[in-house]
C-alpha cells in the first residue's frame, strides 16, 4: 500500500509541476490577422446577445480580405486542425496559461507543424463554416482551460465567462507583436 500511495504522490507533484510550468510560460501577444489593428472589429461583440445558434458570440470576428494571412496570436501545441460545421476551417491551439486559441472561418489551413510560435502561419482569412456568403472575417476565441470563478455574470450563459476570456484585451494592438 505504501508503494501505490508513494507513486501516486509523484504523480499529484508531476501533474502540479506541469500546471505550474503552463501557467508561467510567456505567452506572445499578436493580433492573429496581418495587418489587422483595432478598428477591424466590433469591441463589443465580444459576449453579444442574441448570436446565431450559440446564444452569444464567444469570440471576436477581425475583418480583413479574403486569403488574409492569419498568425498564431500566441504559440502554442496544434491540437486541431480540420473543418467542423459552424466554423469551417478551424485551427486549435493550445498555448501558455493553459489557454485554448481557436481561429474559425478559415480560406485556407497552413500546414506548419505541431508546434506554432506566436506570429507563425495559422492560415489566411475567409468565410468558411456558417460564414459563407458574408464578408470574410476571422472568428477568433480564447478559452481557458482553468476556470476563473470570478468572471461569472448574470449575463446570457454568464456563467461560462469563467472559461473565456475577450480575445481583444489578449493581445496588444503592435503590429510588430
Amino acid at each position: 500500500m505504501s508503494r501505490f500511495r508513494t507513486v501516486i504522490r509523484r504523480g499529484l507533484w508531476g501533474l502540479l509541476a506541469l500546471l505550474i510550468i503552463g501557467l508561467l510560460l510567456p505567452e506572445g501577444r499578436h493580433i492573429p490577422v496581418q495587418g489587422a489593428d483595432s478598428h477591424d472589429w466590433h469591441p463589443q461583440t465580444f459576449w453579444y446577445h442574441p448570436w446565431g445558434k450559440s446564444g452569444v458570440h464567444k469570440g471576436v470576428d477581425i475583418f480583413a480580405p479574403a486569403g488574409t494571412p492569419v498568425v498564431a496570436s500566441s504559440g502554442g501545441l496544434v491540437l486541431y486542425r480540420g473543418d467542423v460545421s459552424r466554423g469551417g476551417k478551424v485551427v486549435l491551439i493550445l498555448g501558455p496559461k493553459w489557454r485554448l486559441h481557436y481561429y474559425a472561418h478559415l480560406q485556407s489551413i497552413a500546414d506548419s507543424g505541431v508546434w506554432l510560435a506566436a506570429g507563425e502561419s495559422v492560415g489566411s482569412v475567409g468565410d468558411s463554416g456558417n460564414a459563407a456568403g458574408k464578408p470574410p472575417h476571422l472568428h477568433y476565441s480564447l478559452l481557458s482551460l482553468l476556470p476563473m470563478p470570478w468572471r461569472r455574470d448574470a449575463a446570457p450563459q454568464g456563467w461560462k465567462k469563467m472559461f473565456f476570456l475577450d480575445p481583444t484585451a489578449h493581445f496588444t494592438l503592435d503590429r510588430d507583436g
